[in-house]
């Protein structure tokens, strides 16, 4: 297998001709979130539009519930990773979000999975597993400046190496940094993610515990794959 990384929504539209399979990786908060409410047999369809009647239209639409706002403390559901920790099974949620989601869309007519630090191997796996000799294209989703531009965000970046950590093969200069960003972080990922750009911002606005449940690694054998516009778990 060939594993090749691009940053956003632009490295994923630039790649559709060269990948075989995505990983998208955003890790605070759109890939964790998708994560924990798979690991509990939920099904999460992806929303990419930033406009809440449209998601609402989506979501009856769908039959599905529409997650909240993070900052929306009235929400069951939110794009905050502890409103789901216990997200019943079966559960059908869609889930906005600005930087996943569009990613997700914009790459789904290959396969694409949802990756983090809590599923890095999980997906790895799965992800060798489908593509065999192919190529995989790893994706850290970034976040936008107030102009639209790309932000590169460490989070994902150190999240992406962590799945290119796990695969075996031949590794673009790209993905090698990618990499080479989770070995330097490994041994303090919290730290890290806490410091960083994103998980100051989430601190503030008083979501440190999102920070806290991105940044265990390993602890999902959850492997969300698009299936029908939805991720499900793939294990």
């Amino acid at each position: 297998m060939h594993v090749i990384s691009e940053w956003g929504l632009a490295g994923a539209n630039a790649m559709l001709d060269r990948a075989d399979a995505f990983v998208v990786v955003d890790v605070l908060s759109f890939s964790t979130c998708v994560d924990v409410a798979c690991s509990n047999g939920a099904r999460v369809f992806p929303f990419p539009i930033d406009d809440r009647e449209a998601a609402s239209q989506e979501a009856r639409r769908r039959n599905a519930q529409l997650a909240g706002k993070r900052s929306d403390k009235t929400s069951r559901f939110s794009l905050s990773a502890p409103t789901l920790q216990k997200i019943p099974h079966g559960t059908r949620l869609v889930l906005p979000s600005p930087n996943g989601s569009r990613i997700s869309f914009a790459a789904k007519a290959k396969p694409v999975f949802a990756g983090c630090l809590r599923n890095a191997t999980s997906v790895a796996q799965e992800a060798m597993k489908m593509v065999g000799s192919g190529t995989l294209a790893v994706i850290p989703a970034g976040e936008r400046w107030k102009d639209g531009s790309l932000r590169p965000a460490i989070e994902d970046l150190i999240g992406a190496g962590a799945i290119i950590s796990a695969l075996s093969g031949s590794f673009s200069p790209e993905a090698i940094v990618a990499r080479d960003a989770f070995y330097s972080a490994k041994l303090n990922l919290f730290d890290r993610l806490i410091g960083s750009v994103s998980g100051v911002e989430l601190c503030e606005l008083g979501f440190a515990q999102d920070v806290k449940i991105a940044a265990a690694l390993n602890v999902s054998t959850s492997a969300p794959i698009m299936r029908e516009d939805a991720y499900c778990s793939a294990t």
